[in-house]
């Protein structure tokens, strides 16, 4: 079984998946793994730290995603200490029966299992034309700066600080859906 994505979905799912099959892991770029004691009152802490910081005008310090990608769980932990927790660079391309790799060589896969995340690919909303910076689109809060009707949630601390937590993600679509009903009542 192949798993693909560089996040916390893709090593978890790989953490579990690796105890009953045999899994390959391919990721765009090496995996950040962060340390054992870091948990999620930790992520919430930084997360919250951060928005403090912002609100205040302080510079940004990274937050959450400073720190790395892929929290230490116990599953992960596991796999990790089983030696399984082990990513090598993305195929090249999909062939019949399971992926070609960068030098050629193919791999063969029965299932792959796509965690890709907080990296989607926005090209639906192209046709929009909105303002982007480095390939994000503009935003106020989670409102498009070009179009008031659209509101971009959880596709990570862009649209809205700890978004990739559920305590992050509650906060800031609490915030968008009360903007949301004002802009309709207007």
């Amino acid at each position: 079984m192949l798993v693909v994505g560089g996040g916390n979905s893709a090593a978890q799912i790989l953490a579990e998946v690796s105890t009953v099959a045999e899994t390959t892991w391919a990721t765009l770029r090496a995996p950040r793994l962060l340390p054992d004691e870091v948990d999620g009152r930790v992520l919430f802490d930084v997360a919250s730290r951060r928005q403090a910081a912002l609100a205040a005008g302080r510079s940004d310090n990274g937050g959450v995603a400073a720190l790395g990608d892929i929290v230490m769980v116990p599953s992960v932990r596991a796999a990790r200490d089983r030696g399984v927790l082990v990513a090598r660079p993305m195929f090249t391309r999909l062939v019949a029966d399971g992926v070609e790799w960068p030098d050629s060589t193919v791999g063969t896969f029965d299932s792959i299992i796509w965690c890709t995340g907080f990296r989607p690919d926005l090209g639906h909303l192209t046709p929009l034309g909105l303002s982007t910076v480095d390939g994000v689109p503009m935003t106020v809060g989670t409102r498009s700066v070009d179009e008031p009707r659209l509101h971009l949630l959880g596709y990570g601390d862009w649209t809205g600080t700890a978004s990739a937590t559920i305590i992050g993600a509650a906060r800031t679509a609490k915030a968008s859906v009360a903007e949301l009903v004002d802009h309709l009542a207007d």
